[in-house]
């Protein structure tokens, strides 16, 4: 898919999953493009397809592994994380709480980074509920 649109960054439980944040297959492809691009062509039964602004879009892009062996580009788990807070309502809760304790655990999280991101994306005070009470 990336190969076909370079304005594609996968996102949401496929990301997660891709960081090893989850540890079921996720159930649909899920990407993430600016805001105004023509996404009609990735829109299928089994790709789910966000927005982002163009000031945010870009922030914390990364290169990972796919199960193929490609690299892929997702968001890093930071991003990862301040997404899935900011979809909590639409996020199976079982997904929302492995995610959330899963990268709670890693050693090599950046909590000031999460933080960072939270305060682009205008979600600082939210993130820092989660923070205060998994930390």
């Amino acid at each position: 898919m990336q190969v076909r649109s370079s304005a594609v960054i996968y996102s949401g439980e496929m990301a997660l999953f891709l960081h090893g944040l989850l540890d079921r297959e996720f159930s649909e492809i899920s990407v993430t493009v600016p805001s105004g691009y023509n996404a009609s062509h990735l829109k299928t039964d089994n790709v789910q397809v966000h927005y982002a602004l163009k000031e945010t879009y870009e922030l914390g892009v990364c290169e990972v592994g796919s199960s193929s062996g490609n690299m892929v580009r997702v968001y890093d788990k930071e991003r990862c994380i301040c997404n899935l807070i900011m979809e909590r309502k639409k996020v199976e809760m079982q997904n929302f709480q492995t995610a959330m304790k899963e990268y709670m655990s890693l050693k090599d999280k950046r909590t000031s980074g999460l933080i960072e991101y939270a305060k682009k994306l205008g979600i600082r005070d939210e993130v820092m509920k989660y923070v205060e009470v998994l930390v």
